[in-house]
């Protein structure tokens, strides 16, 4: 499953990004890539020790992990610390797969799901445009700035090359409870669907018996 949630951090967090950003220093973005992808890797990145990206990292997690959308979509088990990215003219990422398992080995975590937040205005700049491979074809992503896609991490995608401007984002990944992205689909689609009849109907016997499949379901399927 892929889906976009517009406008998931606010407004003044988003400002306050940009701003504390364009004082941070960068680095060289291979020198966290794997060694395959490192060959297509052409991006700038966020030092992570800096204090001011800590405490970012932090608070942009705090409201991906409130958002009702993101919950239901991911059902977040583990969360990696989110790292900001920066393509400036000729910057790309060439076609890559997320690792599998990602940290060190104390610390392993298997990669579920991806996701970028767009966190510029793409009328800043040309190209950039996120491209994610599926059975139904490329599917191409860009978002406004403070709007987020989600998308399986098993999936080849790439970042298109930088003409113009600059392009700001932050990328993170989740280990789900619910491992079988079909299975965590299904979760979503149930989900929806309950809380779209309470909203019309209230808390009826048929909101129930939803609630109470969902609830099963998520005992059957979680990975905890």
């Amino acid at each position: 499953m892929i889906l976009c949630i517009a406008q998931i951090i606010p407004e003044e967090l988003l400002q306050r990004i940009q701003s504390t950003l364009a004082d941070t220093p960068f680095q060289d973005g291979r020198e966290t890539a794997g060694w395959h992808a490192r060959t297509v890797k052409h991006n700038r990145q966020a030092e992570g020790s800096h204090p001011a990206v800590s405490a970012l990292r932090e608070e942009v997690a705090g409201h991906l992990q409130r958002h009702a959308l993101f919950q239901m979509a991911v059902r977040p088990r583990r969360m990696k610390p989110l790292m900001f990215s920066r393509y400036e003219p000729g910057m790309s990422y060439g076609n890559h797969v997320d690792d599998a398992i990602m940290g060190s080995p104390s610390g392993a975590m298997r990669t579920d799901i991806s996701f970028t937040l767009f966190l510029g205005d793409p009328d800043d700049y040309d190209g950039g445009e996120l491209l994610i491979e599926t059975t139904g074809g490329e599917q191409t992503f860009k978002l406004p700035a403070g709007s987020l896609v989600l998308y399986p991490s098993s999936t080849l995608h790439r970042v298109e090359p930088v003409t113009r401007g600059e392009r700001l984002a932050a990328v993170g990944w989740a280990q789900s409870l619910v491992r079988d992205p079909q299975q965590r689909e299904l979760l979503f689609d149930l989900d929806s669907t309950r809380r779209r009849l309470f909203e019309e109907s209230g808390k009826t016997p048929t909101f129930d018996t939803l609630s109470k499949s969902l609830a099963n379901l998520l005992r059957m399927w979680a990975d905890t």
